[in-house]
């Protein structure tokens, strides 16, 4: 059972910063929160990796004002993952990916929010500590009794103006991640429960940190 769960952490967690780097190299427009780390590599310096980390301790505390719980310090394992993935792909795997034409770089964006959406639904039903930024939409969810993919959205939202105001690559992508992650995840979410069902003979719901 243990293994089964591992392997959806870490497969989720992996396709999630696939996902993520290829919506940043389309260059049209990052998502709200991978706008901001950017921005903030750009501006400041370090790697996109770093800052997905130093912003996920931000948002963990605010995880835990929305819950009025302890910070979920776990998760900070979790966030740490996900830095590493996302650099070991923009600084490794795709360091020479390079897009020419918008619709080329359209198609991309796409296929990164399928992927980054398809991979936190995957990595969701591990159970394990979440992303601060995943746990901020359960965290809205349970807070205001809204459906995974409002809540969702509400958060992407956020981190849109929070990149506005540092400078991050916003653009016409930006938009249509803010919008089109929280509906793509609702959408893969029941199919990923379903399939680790199968696994373990009974319902496993996502805890919450």
């Amino acid at each position: 059972m243990i293994t089964r769960r591992i392997l959806f952490f870490c497969v989720g967690l992996f396709v999630l910063a696939l996902g993520i780097s290829l919506m940043i190299i389309a260059d049209i427009g990052a998502g709200a929160w991978d706008a901001l780390n950017v921005g903030l590599s750009e501006t400041i310096g370090l790697t996109v990796g770093n800052w997905v980390i130093i912003v996920g301790i931000f948002v963990m505390l605010l995880n835990a004002l929305l819950l009025k719980e302890r910070p979920a310090y776990l998760s900070i394992g979790t966030i740490i993952l996900i830095g590493f993935f996302i650099d070991f792909w923009l600084l490794i795997a795709l360091d020479e990916m390079n897009l020419e034409g918008f619709v080329v770089k359209a198609i991309v964006l796409l296929g990164g929010l399928v992927i980054a959406s398809l991979g936190i639904a995957i990595y969701l039903q591990a159970k394990f500590p979440l992303s601060p930024l995943d746990n901020l939409m359960l965290a809205i969810s349970k807070r205001f009794k809204l459906r995974f993919g409002i809540s969702k959205t509400i958060g992407e939202a956020t981190g849109l103006v929070l990149a506005l105001l540092f400078g991050g690559p916003i653009g016409i992508g930006t938009l249509v991640v803010t919008f089109g992650i929280g509906p793509i995840i609702q959408f893969f979410y029941p199919h990923c429960e379903r399939l680790m069902e199968k696994g373990f003979g009974s319902k496993i719901k996502p805890k919450i940190n």
